[in-house]
């Protein structure tokens, strides 16, 4: 068998290093969100950048018990006192395009909206504001949703306003910020009003810090993760097993002999 090859973590008897630092010396010296960075790539974060990547965690860290990945760990804590770890493993698998992870599908949408807007030998430059409005009429054409669009509880979401004005503060505000600002007054002049989500507001803040689009699930993943063991643990300490009872109407054949 061929040894695996990795570039992130190695250690020996006595030692660990991640991305070539002495784990004992990140320990002191650097915070978490410091690691989570160097893990992702490779180099230790400035100042600013780590204030708008702890910023992001805290954004995703929870939304109440009726988040469809908290009230998964929920259901599967009330039913399995004996795992903690399935709990969260489940709330973490209902993380998906339409839960948390529209964030990745949206870097990409940012990411083709400003190639547009960057001229190449065959194409005329265009616009930001004009990318952004073709990106809606190729969405209505196609009758498509938008990725970081749109929230089935808030207007406005709290979370937009913070993180960008955090990201202009440290002078990171840059084309994805900006592409996501044009995208969401196309959508009101075009369809309707479809604030920008939480989703939409990292996936623009992450692509301006040159991370890749499954960067927009995977820090989702790693800030919702805070909020699912809380989540597990509060329904062990609080709640009595098996309580979760979700009424259901039965609407199928009435009760019938075997021919």
């Amino acid at each position: 068998m061929e040894p695996w090859r990795t570039a992130l973590a190695t250690s020996n008897a006595t030692n660990i290093w991640i991305r070539g630092y002495d784990i004992a010396s990140l320990m002191q010296r650097a915070t978490f969100v410091d690691t989570i960075f160097l893990l992702h790539r490779g180099r230790l974060p400035d100042k600013h950048e780590r204030r708008l990547l702890d910023a992001i965690l805290i954004a995703v860290a929870d939304h109440g018990a009726g988040a469809p990945s908290c009230a998964t760990a929920r259901l599967v804590a009330s039913g399995n006192r004996q795992s903690l770890s399935a709990a969260i493993a489940a709330g973490i698998l209902a993380i998906g395009d339409e839960h948390g992870g529209a964030g990745s599908l949206c870097m990409e949408m940012i990411d083709a909206g400003v190639q547009r807007a960057r001229p190449d030998q065959t194409a005329d430059q265009i616009s930001l504001k004009e990318a952004a409005e073709q990106v809606v009429a190729e969405a209505m054409a196609k009758k498509t949703r938008l990725p970081g669009l749109g929230h089935r509880v808030h207007s406005e979401d709290p979370r937009k306003d913070v993180l960008f004005n955090m990201a202009r503060e440290c002078g990171l505000a840059k084309e994805g910020v900006a592409f996501m600002e044009l995208l969401e007054v196309a959508v009101r002049e075009k369809i309707k009003p479809l604030p920008i989500n939480v989703d939409g507001a990292l996936a623009a803040v992450l692509y301006d810090l040159g991370f890749p689009p499954a960067a927009g699930k995977l820090f989702f993943i790693i800030g919702r993760v805070a909020g699912l063991t809380a989540e597990v643990a509060e329904e062990y300490t609080r709640e009595k097993a098996m309580r979760i009872r979700i009424p259901v109407h039965y609407d199928g054949e009435p009760p019938r002999e075997l021919p």
